[in-house]
C-alpha cells in the first residue's frame, strides 16, 4: 500500500462520533476519526514500513500520524527523527500515545526520554515521562538502575504540583507504573505517591484530581504487582 491508498482507507474507516471525541481532546483538522482497533487489519498487511510511516506522519492528519506510529521502525529512527516527530506532536494523544510509545521500542529510548524530561516543554516532558511508563511496564527491571528511578521519583515529588497539566498527568502515571511494574522500588513509589497526594488537573475552568496512591492500592489488591506488557504498540 502507498500513501494515497492508506489515506483513502483511513477516510473510509472514519466515524463522526470518534472525530468529535478526538477534537474535544485537543485534536484538530485534518482528521477522520478512526478507531485504533479498526487500523489493525491494515497494519497486519503493511507490517513495518518506515518510509511510509514518515510520509503518513508528515500529512498532519491525526489518524495518519497515529497509524504512522503503528507501522514505524523505532530502531531505524535516530534521536533527531524522534525530535522531529515531537515537533509535530501538537497535543498529548500524539506526544504520549504515538511518539512516546514508538520511542519505547527504540534502543535509545532512555537517552531521548531523559532529554525531553529536562526540556522544560510541557509535551516533551509529558512524552518523556510517558515513555518511562511504557518502558517500566514492558522491559525487565534490570534495565533500569535503581538509583536512576529513585532520583526520578524524588523529582516527581518535588515538582509535580508546579508542573504543566499534561506533564503532571504523565508524572502521576510514572509513580503508579513504578509502584506496580518496577519491583525494586515498589515501597518508595508508594511512599512518593502518598506524599504527593491528589494531583489537580484543570480543564475548561473545571478541576479533576488524579490519585496515584489510590490506583496503586487497587492494583495491589487485584494481584497485579510486577505486571509487564508483552507489547507496547498495538
Amino acid at each position: 500500500m502507498n500513501l494515497e491508498s492508506v489515506m483513502s482507507e483511513l477516510e473510509v474507516l472514519g466515524k463522526e462520533r470518534l472525530k468529535k471525541m478526538y477534537l474535544s481532546n485537543g485534536a484538530h483538522e485534518p482528521l477522520f476519526g478512526v478507531a485504533t482497533g479498526a487500523m489493525k487489519p491494515m497494519a497486519k498487511k503493511i507490517k513495518i514500513n518506515q518510509p511510509l510511516a514518515e510520509q503518513l506522519y508528515a500529512t498532519g492528519n491525526y489518524d495518519a500520524m497515529y497509524f504512522a506510529g503503528i507501522i514505524a521502525d523505532p530502531k531505524a529512527m535516530t534521536a533527531a527523527d524522534f525530535d522531529r516527530w515531537m515537533d509535530a506532536a501538537y497535543f498529548y494523544m500524539l506526544s504520549d500515545y504515538v511518539v512516546a510509545v514508538t520511542l519505547a521500542e527504540a534502543d535509545i529510548a532512555q537517552q531521548v526520554a531523559d532529554q525531553w524530561i529536562a526540556s522544560g516543554e510541557e509535551l516533551r516532558m509529558s512524552a518523556g515521562w510517558s515513555c518511562y511508563c511504557w518502558l517500566l511496564g514492558s522491559r525487565p527491571d534490570r534495565e533500569f538502575p535503581v538509583s536512576k528511578i529513585s532520583a526520578m521519583l524524588e523529582l516527581v515529588e518535588k515538582t509535580i504540583h508546579e508542573s504543566p497539566d499534561r506533564t503532571k498527568s504523565a508524572m502521576n502515571n510514572f509513580m503508579y507504573t513504578a509502584a506496580v511494574s518496577y519491583l525494586p522500588l515498589h515501597d518508595k513509589a508508594v511512599e512518593t505517591a502518598n506524599a504527593v497526594g491528589p494531583v489537580e488537573m484543570k480543564r475548561d475552568k473545571k478541576s479533576k484530581f488524579l490519585n496515584a496512591f489510590e490506583n496503586i492500592r487497587k492494583e495491589v489488591e487485584r494481584g497485579k504487582l510486577g505486571f509487564k506488557r508483552k507489547y507496547v504498540r498495538c
